[in-house]
């Protein structure tokens, strides 16, 4: 009879790749340049699709924490002043935290759903609701 680390091992041979590799779920780097004064990124409605988050509450929330004003024009996003793309996809990574993880769980697995004026975070995974702040 094998011993339990060689089982190990060999069941660990047999996991497909991209479970050792890495999370199920990671955030895409922002992709953009500058244009003069102003920085244009162009997958940042991808991004927003892969959160499962719609478009203008990411923007709205990077607007706020960037202090910049700034828009979408078809596909690409243009934001008002030079932002450094590590500033932006550490803001993502903050946004995800408030309004993609749960808190309970730390599963990707959520909905923003309102009731009566307030806006909750619903894991799908877990079962948990929690409110969180309006942008």
């Amino acid at each position: 009879m094998e011993d339990y680390e060689s089982l190990l091992k060999k069941a660990e041979e047999e996991l497909p790749e991209q479970v050792l590799g890495k999370e199920r779920f990671e955030i895409e780097k922002i992709v953009g340049h500058l244009e003069g004064n102003k920085t244009v990124l162009v997958n940042l409605k991808k991004i927003a699709k892969d959160l499962r988050r719609d478009e203008n509450h990411l923007l709205k929330y990077l607007l706020r924490e960037l202090a910049t004003p700034g828009k979408y024009v078809r596909d690409r996003t243009i934001l008002g002043t030079k932002v450094a793309a590590s500033t932006i996809n550490k803001k993502i990574k903050k946004y995800a935290s408030e309004f993609v993880y749960c808190s309970e769980c730390s599963k990707p697995d959520t909905s923003l759903i309102e009731e009566k004026g307030v806006i909750y975070l619903k894991c799908s995974a877990c079962g948990a609701k929690k409110p969180v702040k309006n942008i």
